[in-house]
């Protein structure tokens, strides 16, 4: 049956027309500017994804961009029979890369850079990140990690990229500023921070850090409205002049733990500062996890959960996540990781591939 007139002009008014462009134009300038995060993101949206591999309380952490470009932060540690750089090439593999854009070295301690000859002989590297020169001259084995990584570069099959704070990376899709360089740190407040921090007074001062460890080379990570912040082994004096009087960094949803969850990082000036909705602590099974430092992470405000790659024997029972957000648990190392799914809209995911169960947070 055919429709009537009345039906036909009332759906083809001007006036329905003309609301109906002007919505969908609406739609689209919010989208653009991402004022609206549900707007901005769209079913099919590849994700930023992050590996969190288990480099036995060093760190290697992988991030592929929705374009599939790549940069991994450190390179665990050497020699084991290339047991750290193997497991970096296994879960580069597995997440469809045929090498790595950029390897991002923060500091030149075992854990983080020596990894680095291993590495580059099982996978490609286009380009290496870092703070500058080693300052650590009189301690032996960061000396030699340091000479390792010089003598790479000293062949001149990798580019070299040194940067500052305030420095962009050039890591498409993932917008990254250098928070930390060399003991250099931010000088001006990111985009919405600067605001007075209240958890500077549970904070003490301690004295400035005088290893590699305060020139780590951190940096603040937006994609979309996700918000993840590194700042590697980044000390706690350090982090007191990043967040006080006034917080430069701003909350973040994803703290990605300084310095394993060990004591000498996690200021409470910072943790609270921040405010992350999930802590993922790179710790090992004897090294990071301790139990001051886990605690003002769990007191944090606004925060749901803690995520480990190992349980922390020196946290024991009272100081450690649940078991399901532990990768790897006490008792034998499968060498389990964590994945974590960010999406443009603030919102994320985390899997746990000993357990195979994953869970989600909305912004």
């Amino acid at each position: 049956m055919s429709r009537s007139p009345r039906m036909t002009r009332k759906f083809t008014s001007p006036r329905v027309e003309l609301f109906v462009k002007a919505l969908i134009a609406i739609v689209i300038a919010l989208c653009a500017a991402c004022i609206v995060p549900t707007a901005c993101a769209t079913d099919d949206e590849k994700p930023l994804r992050i590996f969190f591999i288990d480099v036995e309380g060093g760190q290697a952490t992988l991030f592929v961009t929705p374009d599939g470009e790549s940069m991994l932060i450190d390179t665990g540690w050497p020699d084991n029979n290339g047991r750290d750089a193997n497991r970096i090439v296994a879960i580069a593999k597995q997440a469809g890369l045929s090498k790595i854009n950029y390897v991002l070295i923060t500091h030149y301690h075992m854990d983080h850079v020596g990894g680095v000859p291993q590495l580059v002989a099982r996978i490609p590297v286009d380009t290496f990140i870092d703070h500058g020169e080693n300052r650590e001259t009189t301690d032996a084995p960061t000396e030699q990690g340091w000479r390792a990584y010089q003598e790479l570069l000293a062949t001149h099959k990798y580019k070299r990229l040194t940067v500052k704070p305030g420095d962009i990376l050039p890591v498409l899709r993932m917008h990254a500023t250098v928070i930390s360089s060399d003991g250099s740190l931010l000088q001006s407040p990111l985009p919405g921070a600067g605001d007075p921090n209240p958890a500077c007074q549970d904070s003490e001062t301690r004295p400035a850090d005088q290893t590699e460890n305060a020139r780590s080379l951190g940096i603040f990570i937006n994609f979309g409205n996700l918000k993840i912040l590194d700042l590697g082994d980044l000390t706690w004096d350090k982090e007191m002049q990043l967040t006080c009087p006034n917080n430069k960094l701003g909350k973040v949803d994803v703290y990605i733990v300084s310095h394993h969850g060990w004591v000498q990082s996690g200021s409470p000036a910072l943790v609270h500062g921040i405010a992350p909705h999930v802590a993922v602590m790179d710790n090992g099974a004897k090294k990071g996890g301790s139990p001051s430092a886990w605690e003002i992470i769990r007191h944090s405000p606004h925060l749901e959960d803690i995520w480990q790659l190992h349980f922390s024997i020196e946290g024991g029972k009272d100081h450690n996540a649940p078991e399901e957000f532990i990768a790897n648990p006490d008792g034998p190392d499968n060498a389990a990781y964590l994945q974590l799914n960010g999406n443009s809209d603030g919102s994320f995911s985390i899997f746990n591939s000993r357990t195979q169960k994953t869970k989600r947070y909305s912004h």
